[in-house]
């Protein structure tokens, strides 16, 4: 079953540039994953301090296995530069 999932990031803004940087390599280097389908970084209008991901996985395995490298660990090491926790929403399409 494919894996839908939108994920909500915010900034603080003193870090916009270096988390926008980290944020485009996570995605040059995810979509040579295999299980990824699709992986696309979006960024506010509005808030620039505001990132959204669309993504599509072939398989919770995929997406599992996704979570371990090296440049999602570099992500979460972000921690305290964000301004929330990201909020991840996982779905089906109907």
């Amino acid at each position: 079953m494919k894996i839908y999932l939108t994920a909500i990031i915010e900034t603080q803004p003193e870090f916009l540039t270096e988390v926008k940087s980290v944020l485009e390599n996570m995605v040059v280097e995810t979509r040579k994953e295999s299980a990824c389908l699709q992986y696309d970084l979006h960024q506010s209008i509005e808030n620039e301090n505001t990132f959204i991901f669309y993504e599509i996985w072939a398989n919770q395995s995929g997406l599992d296995e996704h979570n371990k490298q090296p440049y999602i660990q570099e992500f979460i090491e972000l921690g305290s530069k964000l301004a929330n926790p990201p909020s991840i929403f996982l779905s089906k399409k109907l």
